[in-house]
């Protein structure tokens, strides 16, 4: 018999070892700007825009109201067969225009662990359609988050996330390729067999990974392969699309021409439970021939009209504040930040792409305790896997906010570890 520690309340959450929280968590019941609120009254800067998706900050009235309107007029309507809501076209032709591949075309879902979902399947549809039925294998990244749901799981770079359902993989015909060396990824593709090959999926910045940003060259290669294999490239830009990086998408930034582009979070700042895929012409077009067959995906929820009203309202905002510049400008303040702790030995490496940013701690110091002193003194960061600290603020975070809680991870390692003194 295991003992019990008793099961607090109804809510089971299910991405968290529910032994050592249970009577530690946090409950936040309001959010303003860049900073939310606890039910014991405790304000928290939130240093990771909650799973990076607060990029315009907590408690907008106008996204309230904007939802508000869109219920009286209509909460939604499904987009299957025949049927639209205008509320969804209106969102689709703005993600388009913002795309980084010119006359795309959008599919619209619940959240990034469907988007996931629905570009890998496009992806092993594609093929089939195009008489191609070998090419099933979808190559993911080292270290790699690719949300939840079956086929999220199935590609996971992280280990802990694939491991514990019986078999190797919830989805056949998976595979992992080297995650900053592009030669191993050739040798790979090499290996499988290209023919056999039907997408890579790859976040263009690893996330949950450790914040860490491409290896020079690593994407462009990623691109090359595709294009000389016929391999579909696939970009998670779930983190990143919207801003994150200082452009609308992080292919933008890195010169990519993706196939496929799967987005959540950023697009509604979390106002709404919103995703979708951005695909390339090359893509869509078997399906909209004459004859064509259907792809067969859609949920009740894909293309919710309240949902895009929030995603077109939250746009709005990133473009009439000038948010994506603001992005640009903490990037710099934030390089700065952690340059000035290249002598503390505390630290292996500090990272930053865009307002992503990571403190890889040596291994004698614990992210999760520091993170967990950094929340005691007003202060949220998220330990992530290697040992790093993630900061990841709002696009509307200060300058002086950004250097607070830089400080404030290097005051908890100062509390949590003070052994390690003699060695700064």
């Amino acid at each position: 018999m295991h003992e019990s520690t008793g099961s607090g309340s109804a809510l089971w959450s299910a991405q968290a070892h529910m032994p050592s929280v249970l009577g530690r968590q946090i409950v936040i019941d309001r959010g303003e700007g860049n900073y939310v609120f606890t039910t014991t009254g405790q304000r928290l800067f939130d240093g990771t825009a909650g799973l990076w998706h607060a990029n315009i900050g907590h408690g907008r009235a106008e996204m309230a109201e904007a939802a508000a309107d869109q219920m009286q007029r209509l909460e939604t309507y499904h987009v299957f067969g025949r049927y639209l809501n205008d509320r969804a076209i209106e969102l689709a032709e703005k993600v388009a225009t913002l795309a980084p591949v010119a006359d795309s075309k959008i599919i619209l879902n619940s959240g990034g662990s469907d988007s996931i979902d629905v570009a890998l399947k496009l992806a092993r549809r594609y093929w089939q359609v195009q008489g191609r039925p070998e090419k099933t294998t979808i190559l993911s990244r080292d270290l790699s988050y690719h949300g939840l749901h079956a086929y999220g799981t199935s590609v996971a770079g992280l280990d802990f996330n694939r491991e514990g359902y019986g078999t190797a993989s919830l989805v056949p015909e998976t595979a992992r390729v080297d995650t900053s060396d592009i030669d191993r990824v050739r040798a790979t593709v090499a290996e499988i067999g290209p023919e056999r090959i039907a997408a890579i999926i790859a976040e263009p910045i690893l996330g949950t990974g450790g914040v860490i940003p491409p290896a020079p060259g690593y994407l462009e290669g990623l691109q090359q392969i595709a294009d000389e294999h016929d391999i579909l490239l696939i970009l998670d830009e779930v983190i990143t699309g919207f801003g994150r990086t200082g452009h609308w998408f992080a292919a933008q930034r890195y010169g990519l021409r993706p196939h496929i582009v799967a987005m959540a979070k950023g697009i509604s700042s979390g106002y709404s439970a919103v995703g979708g895929i951005i695909v390339a012409p090359e893509v869509w077009e078997p399906f909209y021939r004459t004859g064509a067959p259907i792809y067969r995906h859609g949920t009740t929820y894909s293309g919710h009209a309240t949902s895009a009203a929030l995603a077109l309202k939250n746009i709005e905002i990133i473009e009439r504040e000038g948010l994506l510049d603001r992005v640009q400008h903490l990037e710099g303040v934030l390089t700065t930040e952690f340059a000035a702790l290249a002598a503390d030995t505390r630290i292996e490496e500090t990272r930053v792409a865009g307002l992503l940013g990571g403190i890889q701690l040596r291994p004698e110091l614990s992210a999760e305790q520091v993170t967990d002193r950094m929340v005691d003194t007003g202060w949220i960061a998220r330990p992530l896997r290697g040992n790093v600290v993630q900061i990841s603020p709002p696009f509307t975070t200060t300058d002086d906010e950004l250097r607070g809680i830089v400080a404030a991870a290097v005051s908890a390692m100062d509390a949590v570890a003070p052994a390690l003194e003699s060695v700064r």
